[in-house]
């Protein structure tokens, strides 16, 4: 343990070049933790150690929830793919030939999903504002360069091509004034939401860079931060040196009239038990701030409905607003981590039921995908066939808002482009050939 002057343990990175020695704690033998270092070498490992020592039950690993959460699997990724990552490893090959062969691994993994590259990235002019993502026409999602990295990162994270070291698969940048400019030219946008990687992993003094000048726009009305902090650091909030300047700075966002709302990611219910877990959401809370709470449905880590309506409720009770349960995203190991949407929807609805009224605030299961939020609002039988009922939460069309649609039932399906539109020949989002042939 690192201890600094007040008694409290440092922040202390683990990355793959401390994967072997942690792999061991798991009971891996050589050949596994080969073609788990094999995996590390596409998708990213960081963890740290109050995950390692206060969150992981190495007792139960490798089926510990939480470390599959953040240690790779070596099935995550096709066998053919693991296997000749693992012998170049073995045969100590030139790391430019291994990252070679990792990058075209990655090629295939789908890196930006939902149209990021080409739908989102906003312009002045013919000019694309780097770091800014604009799919929604209130809300504008800002990239702050300093912020893309994670205390630790999620083996299901959607947003895995942040961290590997590709500046083409990268959304970034430190050019505030850019970023306030376009907001200004944009009034239709009223929140922004700061994203990553995980903005709190940056100090107090970077934080205020940018969340400074947004307080002078009077066009906006909130400001979110989306955060796995106060799962895998805590700390950053309570016992880390700049804790009370940064408790400080969220004090004079809600002075300012903003709504400042921590979107706060919980996988597992061990993520709430920790006391600075308590104080942390007390102390957020205490400076005017809201917390609202959200996490993928992913195989083999909380596909239970025990496990979700244990969360909202202790979420509920600390005072935290239980908010979405996400499908996993169709990107990195998405065949590894999916469930199918009728068992996504059984899973909902049975822990939904299971809790009181004030934890009905939370909304799902929902895919983020290109043309919105697509929620899955059950299964209905007509005419003796079953079809899933869903709705567009959010959408680049506003038009399409909360308009409920149909599609054929598949058992099988795990994302919106497995189903297929049931009462019509295309779903509401989709163009028609006819529309796309008309003079614009």
């Amino acid at each position: 343990m690192i201890l600094n002057q007040a008694g409290t343990r440092r922040f202390r990175a683990y990355t793959s070049k401390h994967l072997d020695d942690l792999l061991l704690r798991a009971g891996l033998d050589d050949d596994q933790r080969l073609k788990v270092r094999a995996v590390a070498t596409v998708l990213p490992f960081r963890t740290n150690a109050y995950v390692v020592d206060e969150l992981i039950d190495w007792s139960a690993a490798p089926d510990d929830p939480m470390y599959r959460l953040v240690f790779p699997q070596e099935d995550m990724l096709p066998a053919a793919d693991v296997a000749r990552l693992a012998d170049l490893l073995k045969a100590e090959a030139p790391n430019a030939e291994i990252q070679a062969e990792a990058n075209r691994v990655r090629a295939q993994l789908n890196p930006h999903p939902a149209g990021q590259k080409e739908l989102n990235v906003p312009r002045i002019g013919d000019e694309p504002v780097p770091g800014l993502q604009h799919k929604y026409p209130e809300t504008v999602l800002i990239f702050p360069k300093q912020g893309q990295t994670c205390h630790a990162y999620c083996t299901y994270c959607f947003r895995w091509a942040q961290f590997v070291g590709d500046a083409d698969l990268k959304f970034a940048s430190d050019d505030v004034d850019q970023m306030v400019d376009y907001i200004r030219r944009h009034p239709e946008v009223t929140s922004v939401l700061i994203t990553g990687g995980d903005a709190m992993i940056m100090g107090e003094s970077v934080i205020r860079r940018y969340l400074g000048p947004l307080l002078e726009l009077e066009q906006l009305e909130s400001i979110r931060i989306g955060t796995k902090a106060l799962a895998y650091w805590p700390q950053r909030f309570v016992t880390d040196p700049d804790a009370d300047a940064t408790l400080g700075l969220f004090e004079e966002v809600v002075r300012a009239g903003k709504n400042l709302a921590f979107m706060a990611h919980y996988s597992h219910p061990r993520e709430l038990e920790s006391p600075l877990v308590e104080s942390a959401v007390r102390r957020i809370l205490g400076s005017g701030a809201t917390i609202r709470t959200q996490a993928p449905l992913i195989r083999s880590i909380n596909d239970d409905p025990a496990v979700w309506s244990s969360m909202w409720r202790r979420q509920h009770a600390m005072g935290m607003i239980p908010y979405y349960m996400f499908v996993e995203r169709d990107t990195g190991p998405q065949d590894y981590f999916a469930v199918p949407l009728a068992r996504a929807y059984e899973i909902f609805r049975e822990a939904y039921a299971s809790v009181s009224g004030l934890c009905r605030t939370v909304r799902g299961p929902s895919m983020s995908s290109t043309p919105g939020k697509v929620c899955v609002d059950g299964v209905t039988e007509i005419d003796g066939q079953r079809y899933f009922v869903l709705h567009l939460i959010q959408s680049r069309d506003p038009a399409l808002v909360g308009r409920p649609f149909f599609a054929h039932y598949d058992p099988s399906a795990v994302w919106l482009t497995d189903l297929r539109p049931a009462f019509a020949d295309r779903f509401p989002f989709e163009v028609s050939t006819e529309d796309a042939l008309l003079p614009v």
